[in-house]
């Protein structure tokens, strides 16, 4: 049995708070497949509650984390532009340490995004 698992957190980096109420989908990737394994909103810390990919489920391989912000973007009127630039922030990383602890956040404003692989 596997130990890794998978975290994830969004920073709003343009009003300085975390990402609260913004709901995350997770996929394996294989070659053109797309499977969703998971899918969670965030906390009013801008985390999940419990790790998107629990202890035992981490294999190796790629991964997708789609992050639906739009309605976030919305709520918090970062943006008044009907068409948004940032909607759904797609994150594609691999997995090579079954065992291992993998974090990829979000930092977010309503025109840019970073990611890490955290700690």
């Amino acid at each position: 049995m596997t130990t890794g698992y998978l975290t994830t957190h969004v920073l709003d980096t343009a009003r300085g708070l975390p990402g609260a109420g913004i709901k995350i989908a997770l996929y394996r990737v294989s070659g053109n497949s797309h499977r969703k394994i998971a899918e969670a909103v965030t906390n009013e810390d801008g985390r999940t509650d419990s790790p998107i990919l629990p202890a035992g489920k981490m294999k190796a391989g790629q991964y997708e984390l789609i992050f639906f912000c739009g309605a976030y973007i919305d709520a918090n009127g970062l943006s008044t532009d009907e068409i948004k630039f940032l909607d759904q922030i797609p994150i594609r990383f691999g997995v090579t340490d079954e065992a291992a602890h993998y974090h990829v956040p979000l930092l977010l404003s309503p025109y840019g995004y970073s990611t890490y692989r955290g700690s």
